[in-house]
């Protein structure tokens, strides 16, 4: 059965992108086939794995306008098992486009419904707000993965996160599950990412992952050069941490 996750959190830079576009890769090890649709009309996930939104001739804004399938939108990412529904910048008029569409929230939903069934995960990468596109990747989806950057303020925002998936469920008939908070940017060295990780353990008791994603200059250089920390540094502490994330992810869906 595949497995939807959206990762989002509306607040901006809490490492949403870094983990959305370099997690798919750790599952496929695995021997899982993942698809990242990407949402976020910046296209970061899209440009962090090299490809070129201003040049692509489709994306997913086009396949949710109802212009093409949703299938000639996929491309491979050059991973095997590892494929992208890219985003483009024309997802910003999207919003606009979508409000006075029949069922504007079930877009992303009609689509990843006919593509799913070739993927064991499907992850949805969001824009960094509580808008119409977010709002179709939390219909969309099954779970979702907050990343939880580890500086002040960062269960800010967290509460109205539940609160928006909670009333999805109840008004839209949908049965999203919070899979979880995924601490990012962590600094062992430094005592405020220890009493932010403490904070949110505390917060949201069973709810937080145990691997940690931290704060290294090696996921700040993945982007710039299109690559995922596996092929960019495989030895890394980094690497190591996603590799562990995914194994509990996929240790949840043995169990689930």
């Amino acid at each position: 059965m595949t497995r939807v996750i959206c990762v989002t959190n509306q607040k901006g830079g809490v490492g949403k992108t870094i983990l959305a576009s370099n997690l798919p890769v750790f599952l496929t090890a695995h021997g899982k086939k993942v698809l990242l649709i990407d949402v976020d009309p910046q296209a970061n996930a899209t440009f962090s794995l090299g490809l070129k939104p201003k040049t692509l001739p489709t994306s997913v804004y086009n396949a949710l306008m109802g212009q093409i399938s949703p299938m000639e939108t996929i491309k491979n990412t050059g991973f095997m098992g590892f494929d992208i529904m890219p985003g483009s910048q024309d997802l910003a008029g999207a919003t606009v486009e979508l409000v006075n569409m029949k069922n504007r929230e079930f877009k992303l939903k009609e689509i990843v419904d006919r593509v799913k069934d070739n993927y064991d995960f499907v992850i949805i990468d969001c824009p960094p707000s509580l808008g119409l596109l977010t709002l179709n990747a939390l219909v969309a989806s099954d779970e979702v993965l907050i990343p939880v950057q580890c500086e002040y303020l960062a269960l800010e925002g967290l509460d109205q996160l539940v609160g928006t998936v909670n009333l999805i469920n109840q008004n839209l008939n949908r049965k999203i599950k919070i899979l979880g908070a995924v601490l990012t940017m962590y600094n062992r060295q430094n005592k405020l990412s220890q009493m932010v990780a403490k904070d949110v353990r505390r917060n949201f008791p069973g709810y937080v992952f145990d691997a940690v994603i931290p704060r290294t200059v090696v996921l700040s250089e993945v982007p710039f050069y299109g690559r995922t920390v596996l092929r960019y540094a495989p030895e890394s502490k980094a690497s190591q941490s996603f590799r562990e994330l995914a194994e509990e992810l996929i240790h949840n869906y043995q169990e689930s």
